[in-house]
């Protein structure tokens, strides 16, 4: 009878775990939801401060409830509770404030905020407990990333329970229309344990005294470093007006190495720290700011309003869990001595030029900060065109096209209609054995790819509305459609350029180049990228591309008209010279030709005309390459890196700029899936972006989240319409307060909701239940007849038993339930793994040990060019 009660009980624990599996984040948001507190929605409903994202991430919206400060210098708190018990760890973090309102925000984590209320002012204080700050912002500063396998840990036991932002609002006067603001930030969590756990050390000064008219004053921090090792990936530096210049170093053995040094006028970001730097026990970490007491007439101090100053330097690292700390601090200067030995460019101001940053409150005129851009030269705009500056992307999380079974998605277009066209290579995969060493494909013998090649998908389902391109194209690459809705296509091993009817691609209206043969005369091409055609005189502008450096003109009729660029020389790139040409957009607004100069990491710009350079765009947030350009009518720039290489940091992520002065406004990476190789981008003029992989044979859509909902509300009145049954909220303006009758109908269907929900919970429990308590009923009955015939042996044999049902679940030897010797007894099963799905029509992604990259991640040294031929 023990054996019986002892494998009951395990059957009872597997039905509890089973019913506990149940509880996903979108329980988790439903149960937030009506637990939260009731927020203003004239920002975003309470329902849109949670989002699912996948049964064990959620996006976590921070967001002032809709305010309207009155005075300036005001520093306004509010807080939101996580909306888990258990530990969860931040991510990510994406900002959503403007300069022109925010002088900055602080986003702290704690477990007892001064207030309940919606909003308080935070002259009150933050945090009852200890607080530690997790984000900082300031200057229209771009997203924070984490490394790989780092968050920032909150909830469990001793995490924080609440999270409390901090919004410093300096000049109030953007706010005469009584506009209310909703600025904040969005989290990125997950409850998946991470390797390596993020933390803050702030180093401040606190007591320095600036006197007025002094040219340079310096402010010193120093503190030993006396705990477990730490890994320091991110800076951010953080003065008011009168800072100059502001460097944080570490001190071991007399040696000073930097970890960043930036202007506090530039934005005030987290920039990467460019060498990986370890601290540890023993080692000193010292700061400096610099600062200028000139145009003014009276000593300044430390403090909390915009009069006042500020040196703060912030580190982010990482350590190892098991050790880690989240926050620590440095106030003092340990030893003011050592400061005499201190690199020189610490006493360096940054010379920040007048209009790269909004200096000083009051002024609202378009931010033109050049954090590290080289242009060259910038062409004249109308003064009336001014570009959002504080203009967000994001991923349409609920977009069902990443599903699509792709081969290597090479390019991306979008129709006169704005559907969404994909190029992809079906089940041919550009390798290291693609190409000969004199760039002849080798794989002929396969024939072209038999499936479509070419995509045509709706915007909003991704239903493929069209496909086509069967046994045509043996490596697609570059693609671009026309105001007519022909379709403009590169093939690298055909080393051609087609033009196609979007009706009747089988027969092309116009080819350029030589099928299958390489070449750099007017009449071959080597493996060419990318195509382009002129709208206003239809000609045609080619890439070439991977073993030419240069780009081809062509008339609208196919006729050779010129070609400029040359292979890049020994030492920095010059203009006009190119390491794979990869990428084209046409920017109609400016009558030019942008390339994505991809082995150069840059972007080079040239007059349609004449193809005379105009000016070059390079970050060094861009890293070594930029894979694809895109331009937006209207003034913006997107575009895609490639992956890092072993020992860099810089992230694979895309960018969005400001066309005129090259000023990177956003960056922006998917939530589902990560980029490994975005290989193409296009983007629409209303900012949606559709970005390709070509090792995740994937597509995103991204988009503003203003055009879903409007974060700053100055007309009355909002209207709430249910996207999707999680009851996401998508709020847009309208003229028109929300009816009762309509309020009301919202109120119903939500309970009508809820039911439903209820049902299908009570449903899958009864399902769980019924087979196990038939089960226990035959367990039962047969132990009651083995009573009744083996009398009180009967316990035993049955528990000695194989051949009975219990017996067989616990398989040879075994005192308890083993599944995986249940399951390995049946016919056809491995423990090998699930075999791979069969995916026609898609590529296999490459494996993380495999050592045989694509050749369009590892270029080659390539061989000399091709010579002309006749």
């Amino acid at each position: 009878m023990a054996g019986l009660v002892n494998n009951l009980l395990i059957l009872f624990l597997i039905f509890q775990n089973s019913c506990l599996a149940f509880r996903s984040p979108l329980s988790v948001f439903k149960r937030y939801k009506d637990a939260a507190k009731s927020h203003s929605n004239e920002c975003l409903g309470s329902n849109r401060q949670l989002v699912p994202l996948s049964l064990s991430d959620f996006a976590l919206d921070i967001r002032m409830p809709g305010v309207t400060p009155k005075q300036s210098d005001t520093y306004l708190c509010m807080s939101l509770r996580l909306p888990v018990e258990e530990e969860a760890y931040v991510v990510d973090f994406k900002p959503h404030a403007s300069m022109d309102t925010v002088h900055h925000m602080l986003l702290f984590g704690c477990n007892s905020p001064v207030s309940d209320e919606d909003y308080w002012d935070c002259d009150g204080g933050t945090c009852k407990d200890t607080s530690n700050i997790l984000y900082a912002w300031a200057r229209n500063a771009p997203p924070t990333r984490l490394p790989n396998g780092v968050g920032f840990k909150v909830g469990g036991e001793k995490g924080s329970k609440y999270f409390v932002l901090q919004v410093h609002y300096g000049d109030v006067s953007a706010f005469k229309d009584k506009h209310k603001d909703c600025s904040g930030v969005t989290l990125h969590l997950t409850n998946q344990k991470q390797p390596m756990i993020a933390g803050m050390y702030l180093m401040m000064s606190v007591d320095t005294v600036i006197p007025p008219g002094e040219k340079a004053v310096n402010a010193d921090i120093a503190c030993h470093y006396k705990m477990y090792p730490m890994h320091l990936f991110a800076y951010r530096v953080h003065t008011h007006h009168l800072g100059k210049v502001v460097s944080g170093y570490r001190v071991r053995d007399g040696q000073w190495t930097l970890i960043g040094r930036q202007s506090p006028q530039l934005p005030q970001a987290f920039y990467p720290v460019e060498n990986p730097i370890e601290i540890k026990y023993g080692d000193t970490l010292a700061a400096r700011c610099v600062f200028t007491g000139e145009g003014r007439s009276s000593e300044t101090f430390i403090g909390g309003t915009a009069s006042d100053e500020m040196c703060n330097f912030y580190i982010m690292y990482y350590m190892e869990a098991k050790h880690a700390v989240s926050y620590m601090t440095c106030t003092r200067n340990i030893n003011p001595e050592m400061f005499k030995s201190i690199p020189q460019e610490a006493n360096i101001p940054i010379p920040v030029k007048p209009d790269m940053t909004m200096m000083g409150h009051g002024h609202h005129e378009e931010t033109k900060s050049r954090d590290a851009i080289s242009v060259m030269q910038q062409p004249k705009r109308d003064e009336e065109e001014v570009l959002d500056q504080d203009l967000n992307i994001e991923e349409v999380v609920d977009w069902p096209g990443i599903s699509l079974k792709l081969g290597q998605v090479s390019g991306l277009a979008l129709d006169p209609n704005s559907n969404l066209v994909i190029f992809h290579r079906g089940d041919h995969v550009w390798d290291a054995n693609s190409f000969d060493s004199g760039y002849i494909y080798q794989p002929k013998e396969l024939g072209p790819i038999k499936e479509s090649t070419i995509l045509v998908l709706d915007p909003n389902s991704s239903a493929v509305l069209h496909s086509t391109g069967r046994n045509l194209f043996y490596l697609p690459h570059g693609l671009s459609i026309d105001n007519n809705g022909n379709y403009w296509v590169t093939d690298v091993a055909l080393h051609q350029v087609f033009k196609l009817a979007s009706h009747a691609v089988e027969s092309p209206l116009l080819s350029l180049g030589r099928a299958l043969q390489p070449g750099s005369d007017k009449n071959h091409f080597c493996q060419p990228t990318d195509v382009a055609v002129d709208s206003v005189t239809g000609n045609i502008y080619v890439s070439d591309g991977y073993c030419n450096s240069r780009i081809v003109q062509f008339s609208q009729n196919g006729m050779f008209v010129m070609q400029w660029g040359e292979e890049t020389s020994v030492g920095q790139a010059k203009p006009g010279q190119f390491s794979i040409p990869h990428s084209l957009t046409l920017v109609s607004d400016f009558g030019q030709l942008c390339v994505a100069d991809r082995e150069n990491g840059r972007i080079q710009c040239f007059k349609l005309e004449t193809g005379e350079f105009i000016k070059e765009i390079r970050h060094p947030l861009f890293g070594r390459e930029v894979f694809a350009v895109s331009y937006a009518p209207g003034g913006l720039l997107f575009a895609v890196n490639g992956k890092p290489y072993p020992g860099d940091i810089v992230p694979v992520q895309a960018f969005v700029m400001n066309f005129s002065t090259g000023e990177i406004i956003d960056t922006f990476i998917p939530l589902r899936k990560k980029f490994e190789m975005p290989h193409d981008i296009v983007a629409s003029e209303d900012r949606t972006v559709y970005v390709g992989d070509a090792h995740t044979n994937a597509v995103w859509k991204f988009t503003s989240p203003e055009k879903m909902e409007h974060r700053s509300v100055k007309k009355a009145g909002i209207e709430v319409q249910e996207i999707k049954a999680e009851t996401v909220i998508e709020a847009r303006l309208t003229n028109k307060p929300m009816s009762k009758e309509l309020l009301k109908k919202e109120e119903k269907h939500h309970v009508v909701q809820q039911a439903s929900t209820g049902v299908s919970f009570v449903l899958i429990t009864t399902l769980l239940i019924i087979p196990i308590v038939i089960f226990l009923a035959i367990a039962i009955f047969i132990q009651w007849r083995k009573t009744r015939i083996y009398g009180a042996d009967a316990e035993h044999k049955l528990d000695s038993s194989s051949g009975g049902i219990l017996g067989k679940f616990r398989g040879k030897g075994s005192g308890g339930l083993n599944l995986g010797n249940f399951f390995a007894s049946r016919a056809g099963y491995s423990r090998k793994g699930f075999d791979r799905l069969s995916t026609e029509g898609s590529d296999q992604e490459k494996d993380e040990d495999d050592t045989t990259d694509s050749e369009e991640e590892d270029v080659a040294p390539q061989p000399p060019a091709i010579p002309p031929s006749s």
